[in-house]
């Protein structure tokens, strides 16, 4: 046990990220019945299907499980009501700054960690009294820091800058990472991409298909002037860098993106015109997998690699 697992009450200090379209109820409580920590995603979620969501994960795990609200969306002071009335405790808050949402959060009795990109961002998720902080790499999919700072150079900076428990986010495809990540001053590691990929995911079937078929080249990060995102390369991948070597304005991407282009992508399987957000380790990824057989794999790798440096 460690300050991450025994901050949340699991077993292994694994959580899944609280991504987008793609993590409902049945992928949070399968990660949290492995023995990691599920989070349902919010952040494109109506407040009463939030509920829903809450009510349905309970009724299919009695393990630990939180809620990711990402803050650049709307209606969080309604959630955050239905989290404290449907007796959630542990939230993940990202994509905004920590010192809007952490006193009203801890006020109220949550565990509150918030994800960063920076160490600017750290210090003041320590200011603001955060349980935890999730340290995200560029590598990671979705959207991304503006500094493209990598994870193995993120996590040393920011441990030495904090103290508080500290997680690792953004290319973490493999029980190695894991162990990499921990030598560097981490405690516990964020996944997303991996369980993008799983039958539990909410996420499209052609999208998942799409996910195990990327090499290693098959993501970038893009829309800089919005607000960073990692996306697989498809048409409107290829679109956004046409507009942008044009020196299209904020005003002209955004009128690219428009309303509702990730739903299109990631929950409704448009591999054209859709946004697909993924992480780098979406080249690694050759099979779907059950985000329960994940977690162990996970686990066991790192317990190997563990045992293999002690060799040398």
């Amino acid at each position: 046990m460690n300050r991450i697992t025994h901050l949340f009450g699991i077993r292994y200090p694994v959580i899944q990220a609280g991504m987008i379209w793609c993590s409902g109820w049945e992928l949070a409580s399968a990660v949290s019945n492995a023995g990691g920590l599920g989070l349902i995603g919010s952040g494109s979620m109506s407040p009463d299907l939030l509920r829903t969501q809450i009510r349905k994960c309970r009724q299919a795990t009695r393990k630990p499980f939180g809620v990711n609200v990402p803050l650049l969306y709307e209606r969080n002071e309604e959630k955050i009501e239905i989290l404290e009335e449907e007796g959630i405790r542990i939230v993940f808050t990202s994509a905004g700054n920590p010192v809007k949402y952490t006193p009203l959060l801890k006020k109220k009795g949550f565990t509150v960690v918030h994800v960063v990109a920076n160490v600017k961002f750290a210090r003041k998720c320590q200011e603001a009294g955060v349980d935890a902080i999730v340290a995200e790499g560029f590598e990671a999919g979705g959207h991304n820091g503006r500094e493209e700072t990598t994870t193995m150079v993120l996590i040393p900076q920011i441990r030495e800058a904090v103290e508080v428990p500290l997680i690792a986010a953004g290319g973490i495809g493999s029980g190695k990472a894991m162990l990499a990540a921990f030598a560097l001053g981490a405690e516990g590691v964020q996944i997303g991409s991996l369980f993008v990929a799983t039958p539990e995911s909410s996420a499209h079937p052609a999208f998942k298909q799409k996910i195990l078929e990327v090499d290693d080249s098959g993501t970038m990060l893009s829309l800089k002037q919005l607000g960073p995102v990692r996306l697989l390369k498809n048409k409107f991948y290829e679109q956004v860098c046409r507009l942008e070597l044009e020196g299209a304005s904020p005003e002209e991407l955004a009128r690219l993106l428009g309303k509702g282009r990730a739903r299109q992508g990631m929950l409704e399987g448009d591999l054209n015109e859709g946004e697909l957000e993924i992480g780098q380790v979406a080249g690694m990824i050759r099979e779907l997998k059950p985000a329960g057989e994940i977690v162990g794999e996970i686990m066991r790798e790192f317990r190997e690699a563990q045992k293999f440096l002690e060799t040398i």
